[in-house]
């Protein structure tokens, strides 16, 4: 055998584990890191993503719930899992968007250690209080922040996440004292709004709508340039003169970075006809959540987008990660 012959064969024989590896993909379950608490509205539009893309994949997607740090914690884990493509992961906005500007150091790149794969969903959030607080409007919750600085706590899913940032943009805007106490998401931080122990939240509607509908919290605006479809009474915060305060969330679907091009093509393959289907879209519905796909670029370039927005809101508010 010549040379260059020995050099083709090693060449093939190196290669062909990889590729029998991406054609026998998947071959086991996959794993969907969500990272934030189950029942809160990442954890829901996870399970729907998850379900429907079982069915497109032909492999279970069991969902794992990994969180803490603002969302941070879970996205770091799936940007240190194996590049194999039995780990992806749901990122929420603040993760990629805004707390690498609270932060002196980031745990990972984003551009190196995760391979994006799509927008997955974009949901309004809603201000709403505890009824004990008094007021029916966003102009009254002004008024009585102003003449009470410091005496109202608000509930957020951690600091640094979008539902933190909302109301630290009203407070900027309002010019109000407010008291931050950040949870390990979006489900304890609604319980104790419940049960009166903080008195606002600016949470993802999904949450929130069914204590909004039996009367046990008061909705007051919803932070979207439009009213939410689900609560079309509630008005906007430009409507109650807040024009400013504009804090629609998100989330997409990664995978850690290094992965093999043709793994990726059939996750993305499988997340976005999933996000195409009839009953994911109808139980996004139910939930006031808008499908987004899209493709790896479009959604990269959609982050940058993100960061060049929330990068001057850290940096007014001096938002830090605790």
């Amino acid at each position: 055998m010549n040379r260059r012959a020995l050099v083709f064969t090693l060449l093939a024989g190196a290669l062909w584990p990889a590729a029998a590896c991406a054609d026998a993909f998947p071959s086991r379950p996959i794993r969907l890191i969500v990272p934030f608490p189950a029942g809160g509205p990442a954890d829901l539009f996870a399970r729907v993503l998850g379900n429907e893309m079982t069915t497109e994949i032909g492999q279970q997607v069991v969902i794992e719930n990994r969180a803490g740090v603002g969302g941070l914690s879970g996205v770091d884990a799936l940007a240190k899992s194996a590049p194999d493509g039995y780990t992806v992961g749901l990122n929420g906005a603040a993760a990629l968007s805004a707390i690498p500007f609270m932060v002196a150091k980031m745990p990972f790149d984003w551009q190196k250690d995760l391979s994006l794969l799509t927008l997955v969903v974009r949901v309004p959030e809603v201000i709403a209080v505890h009824p004990s607080l008094g007021v029916n409007t966003l102009a009254e919750l002004v008024g009585y922040a102003r003449a009470n600085p410091g005496k109202i706590n608000f509930g957020s899913a951690g600091t640094g996440s979008v539902t933190h940032l909302a109301v630290e943009l009203l407070k900027a805007e309002a010019k109000i004292d407010l008291v931050h106490v950040p949870y390990r998401g979006a489900a304890p931080a609604v319980n104790d709004l419940l049960g009166g122990h903080v008195k606002l939240v600016a949470l993802d509607t999904p949450v929130l709508l069914p204590h909004i509908r039996s009367g046990a919290i008061k909705a007051l605006a919803v932070t979207s340039a439009t009213r939410s479809h689900a609560l079309p009474e509630v008005p906007t915060t430009a409507e109650a003169g807040f024009k400013n305060v504009l804090s629609d969330n998100w989330y997409g679907l990664s995978a850690p970075g290094g992965m093999p091009a043709e793994i990726l093509e059939k996750l993305h393959k499988a997340a976005t006809a999933a996000l195409h289907s009839a009953e994911l879209k109808k139980q996004f519905d139910g939930q006031d959540g808008l499908p987004s796909p899209t493709s790896p670029m479009e959604f990269a370039t959609f982050v940058k987008s993100e960061q060049a927005k929330w990068e001057p809101v850290v940096i007014a508010t001096g938002a830090k990660l605790d």
